[in-house]
């Protein structure tokens, strides 16, 4: 079988032979039921000499109407249509045939044949199917029993590919799926078994090794997190059918992925007031810097949605930077409006030239050193990038006429206890400053961790996993809040077109998420039992890192206001005079070489929150189920 399936012209010579044959007792049987099981001798000569003529309409229709390039093994509805259609048309000849040439047959006797042989010819190729289909020796041979869920149009293509490619997807053993008319169904001879609250039971009694998720319409809700749920209960390697990040231009096709954290995370749909940011994004030059780096990247995606005159892309790094370009270009084509700009936030010289020849009006900066372990050990280096490239690009930005500039901040600047999460406060100074003393709109927007951005705990625990653990945690207790990379840049651009000077923006970032609780869920996910064949191991806080974060002061919690968008809010910071302002960068300004104490005291000094952290030895623990 293996030999013939290879020789694919053989394949198509056994095939035409067998349609010959199938065509030739069709016709036999057409004059059979025609006659009431009788045929008068000269008919059956009549008949006889006619058979080239009907083998020469049906072999040829069927030749060229492309039936012996179908793979009848994946065959559907049109391709059963096509075979029917080409019968019509033989038929056809075969009448026009039997008119001009006198072949002397009846024309009941030749519609007979087209249904007949249609019915023959299609029904050996659905037998076939049936007996062979992705048949793997010993039954599922090497493959995994992969349950689906969801017997929708996204079921039956993800059982469509599994059984393509079953070594590498594994074997659609059954699918469930909550509604009840669809219970005792099959698709592709694959059973509808049950519904998503039989997903544990059926994966033990089918011993069910992987699951599919392939509802792509429930996105993240609530319902989507209770069948993930399920499904981890369960033990088994989940994945999900999912649309494809669309980087083409086009259309693409659903494929299948593995579960990431934000899969767990239950987000309504953020509702964006297109309107508001089209009004300060289109037809404007927008610079972003960090533009390379993960939220920043996906700030320059999410701009190109509203058609700015350019984007100008500020990065150090060009590698990231290059990427970035390349996938815009191929999206929106080698003549999009993106150019890309090396360079530095602390050289203010390099800024200037940027500002004089391009003129951007709006400006997003996401550059800064966010760290925060690397900046407990270099703390005059966050202080330069962090504090003083942020001054050199608002002295820049407002000397050149920029209308808007838009500070990505933290809520490691809240009651910070690390270098960064202090230096990202005095930013949000500076843009408080600035705001009040230029004509430029400055705001800052300060959220929690993004999911997937690069050196985040996500990916981290995903490289564990795959090396076999253990999965390191630095507290049992330690919480965090989170946001895909997509939901805070969004959210960015709609702060952004808030446009209130000077203000500090807070994003609802929703419940702050436990992180143990996080590696737990991504330890099933890959089908192991957290501390049983995955161990998970608590590792201690690291310098700089607080247990949990928060995103008001107690000062600003009580005087916090609404905006226009349900996710975004006000913080009223209480303000800092000039005097008190300058003296605070003349201190940073006589340490931005030292890194060491003298560094962290002099912003303590000039940040009242900041409580540096002292070596604190957190209780260790082994492992914690």
């Amino acid at each position: 079988m293996k030999w013939f399936q290879e020789h694919m012209w053989m394949r198509k010579i056994g095939m035409f032979l067998l349609d010959l044959i199938l065509i030739t007792i069709s016709t036999y049987l057409s004059m059979e039921l025609r006659f009431e099981m009788f045929v008068p001798q000269r008919h059956m000569k009549t008949m006889m000499s006619a058979m080239p003529v009907i083998w020469g309409a049906y072999m040829a229709c069927f030749a060229v109407g492309g039936v012996y390039q179908i793979m009848w093994r994946y065959a559907g509805v049109r391709d059963t249509a096509r075979l029917c259609l080409l019968s019509g048309i033989a038929c056809g000849v075969t009448l026009m045939a039997n008119l001009f040439m006198n072949l002397g047959l009846f024309r009941g006797v030749l519609i007979l044949i087209a249904l007949i042989g249609t019915i023959a010819v299609g029904g050996v190729r659905m037998f076939w199917r049936v007996c062979s289909k992705d048949r793997i020796p010993g039954g599922l041979g090497n493959a995994m029993p992969v349950m689906i869920v969801g017997a929708g149009e996204a079921g039956a293509y993800a059982v469509n590919i599994c059984n393509k490619n079953p070594k590498q997807l594994g074997k659609p053993v059954l699918l469930v799926d909550d509604a009840p008319g669809k219970q005792g169904l099959r698709i592709q001879n694959v059973p509808i078994r049950g519904t998503t609250k039989d997903i544990p039971k059926l994966v033990t009694r089918y011993g069910i090794r992987e699951i599919i998720v392939a509802i792509p319409s429930l996105g993240n809700g609530a319902r989507m997190q209770e069948i993930l749920e399920l499904c981890n209960q369960s033990r088994c390697h989940t994945r999900i059918l999912s649309e494809p990040a669309d980087t083409t231009g086009t259309e693409g096709t659903p494929f299948i992925r593995e579960l990431n954290i934000s899969d767990f995370l239950s987000r309504d749909e953020i509702e964006l007031d297109t309107a508001s940011i089209a009004g300060y994004l289109t037809g404007k030059t927008v610079m972003v810097t960090g533009g390379g780096g993960s939220i920043g990247s996906e700030i320059c995606r999410q701009i190109m949605r509203f058609k700015p005159k350019l984007l100008i892309i500020f990065e150090i790094y060009e590698n990231c930077a290059y990427e970035l370009e390349y996938e815009l270009r191929q999206k929106y084509g080698v003549n999009c409006p993106v150019v890309t700009l090396i360079g530095s936030i602390r050289d203010k010289q390099r800024l200037d030239e940027v500002f004089e020849a391009y003129r951007p009006q709006v400006v997003f900066h996401a550059a800064a050193h966010k760290h925060v372990p690397l900046m407990e050990r270099s703390p005059a280096e966050a202080i330069k990038n962090n504090v003083f490239g942020t001054r050199n690009l608002l002295a820049s930005a407002s000397e050149h006429g920029v209308e808007r500039l838009v500070q990505l901040s933290t809520d490691k600047a809240v009651n910070p206890t690390n270098v960064m999460g202090a230096t990202k406060r005095i930013t949000e100074m500076l843009i408080q400053r600035y705001g009040e003393k230029t004509d430029m709109k400055c705001m800052a927007v300060r959220f929690g961790n993004v999911l997937g951005s690069h050196g985040s705990v996500i990916p981290l625990m995903e490289a564990q996993i795959r090396k076999g653990g253990p999965v390191t945690v630095t507290h049992p207790d330690i919480t965090r809040y989170f946001m895909t990379i997509p939901e805070a840049a969004q959210l960015v651009l709609q702060a952004g077109g808030i446009a209130r000077s000077g203000s500090i923006f807070v994003l609802d970032m929703g419940e702050p998420v436990r992180i143990m609780d996080l590696a737990q869920k991504l330890v099933r996910a890959y089908g192991y039992e957290p501390n049983v064949d995955m161990p998970i191991k608590i590792i201690g806080l690291r310098p700089g890192e607080k247990l949990y974060e928060e995103l008001l002061m107690d000062s600003e919690r009580d005087k916090m206001t609404k905006t226009a968008h349900r996710k975004i809010f006000v913080a009223n910071v209480d303000r800092v005079d000039d005097a008190q302002f300058e003296r605070m960068m003349t201190v940073l300004e006589e340490v931005i070489d030292k890194n060491d104490e003298r560094a962290v005291e002099a912003v303590a000094s000039v940040v009242p929150t900041y409580h540096p952290w002292k070596d604190k030895k957190p209780e260790s623990v082994k492992a914690v189920g």
